[in-house]
């Protein structure tokens, strides 16, 4: 058994590279206990293996264990210009056969929502239960119109293709990665979200996270952005199992009117909607997600 590794609060983690079958590199972490539950954990836009909840003892009031990974161009692992998003669902499944895990519940937050859905789409067999949360969705004119302002600015420039938009989020990396950080790139976010992100326990796993999903530069984050961006390239209706859809009602990252066209779209859905919440609604409520989609697991 590979020795686990600990960090200053006393999470558990081991950290590996998979080699992938079309001879990228993919960076894994392997988060918590390894007798709880293995649930595959897909974060969001732009993140890396290394997002975690400021608050330890979820997991292990829950019994979990996550397995997560960097996407292509993120952290550790290997861009794939031009990618979609089944091509990263393709490479989860090389990540869980990697693992020896046959069938996992699987969550994705935020970007990662489209992903687990993919995954899901694409490889039935390899998911027990799936959970979106604030998943990001192609949205109308309106909708853009109510973003926060850098994701307005992203989203607008997406429109113009892949040039336009990596300049802009070159210049959005160059903030991320300075003092200013995530809660003043959002500094106009929802209440609910700014005070989350006021934490100090909250900043430094940020730094931490961003530091590692950027550390090649904007090209992933950008690659990323335009395949969730038009038309996915799989069909959510192709989505057979079961899925609990958690949202805020007050998300200017990814709107909830968005959220409901995808969601009308899926076979099997819950919605469950948070009110007076945001985007990171996640953070205050992983104890409830985790427990309800380990229920259906």
């Amino acid at each position: 058994m590979k020795q686990l590794q600990k960090t200053a609060d006393g999470r558990t983690y081991e950290d590996g590279v998979l080699k992938l079958s079309d001879g990228r590199e993919m960076s894994w972490r392997w988060w918590g206990d390894p007798d709880g539950t293995p649930i595959l954990r897909i974060q969001g836009t732009p993140g890396s293996r290394k997002q975690y909840n400021p608050n330890p003892n979820v997991q292990r009031e829950v019994g979990a264990r996550y397995l997560m990974a960097d996407r292509a161009g993120y952290g550790g692992s290997m861009r794939k210009p031009g990618r979609g998003i089944a091509d990263i669902a393709d490479d989860y499944v090389e990540l869980l056969d990697a693992h020896g895990l046959d069938r996992v519940p699987a969550t994705g937050t935020s970007g990662g929502g489209p992903h687990v859905l993919a995954l899901a789409a694409l490889h039935p067999d390899r998911v027990a239960a799936i959970t979106v949360v604030v998943g990001g969705t192609p949205l109308v004119a309106e909708e853009v119109s109510h973003l926060v302002g850098v994701n307005a600015r992203g989203y607008q420039l997406a429109e113009q293709g892949w040039e336009p938009l990596h300049e802009f989020l070159v210049e959005v990396r160059k903030r991320l990665l300075s003092d200013e950080g995530m809660q003043g790139v959002l500094s106009d976010a929802p209440e609910p979200d700014r005070v989350i992100m006021s934490d100090l326990a909250w900043q430094k796993m940020s730094r931490e996270n961003t530091a590692e999903a950027l550390r090649q530069g904007a090209e992933g984050w950008t690659d990323e952005s335009l395949a969730m961006h038009g038309k996915w390239d799989f069909d959510p209706r192709d989505v057979k199992t079961s899925v609990t859809w958690w949202h805020g009602d007050d998300d200017m990252n990814a709107p909830l009117s968005a959220a409901r066209r995808v969601v009308a779209q899926l076979p099997k859905v819950d919605l469950r909607t948070w009110h007076n919440e945001g985007h990171f609604v996640s953070l205050t409520h992983e104890k409830e997600i985790l427990e309800e989609l380990l229920s259906r697991s």
